[in-house]
């Protein structure tokens, strides 16, 4: 699979994770944890030698918020509307900016 292939599975899954999150976390949660690893997975393995400079800074901040955001999904305390819109956020910016690879 191509690199653009790669982001746009990993936008989607974003999408969908955020959505599960904001719909009602406590019930999706297994499936939740399913697509952040698959994700994961898909972040390991792009060759993020190949990226434009425009969407290597875009992708280095997704890197970054990605990781916090991974860090404060085992949080009870954290907001689910808010961290699934997170989520859908980094999945929309990432839909639009994969033109730029």
């Amino acid at each position: 699979m191509n690199n653009k292939a790669i982001i746009l599975d990993i936008a989607m899954n974003l999408n969908r994770v955020g959505n599960w999150a904001v719909d009602n976390f406590a019930v999706k949660e297994k499936r939740i944890y399913f697509f952040l690893d698959q994700t994961a997975q898909y972040i390991n393995s792009l060759d993020a030698s190949s990226f434009s400079d425009k969407f290597q800074k875009t992708f280095d901040r997704f890197l970054k918020d990605y990781k916090l955001l991974t860090q404060e999904v085992k949080l009870s305390s954290k907001d689910d509307g808010i961290w699934g819109e997170k989520m859908m956020t980094w999945g929309n910016i990432l839909t639009h900016r994969s033109k730029l690879i």
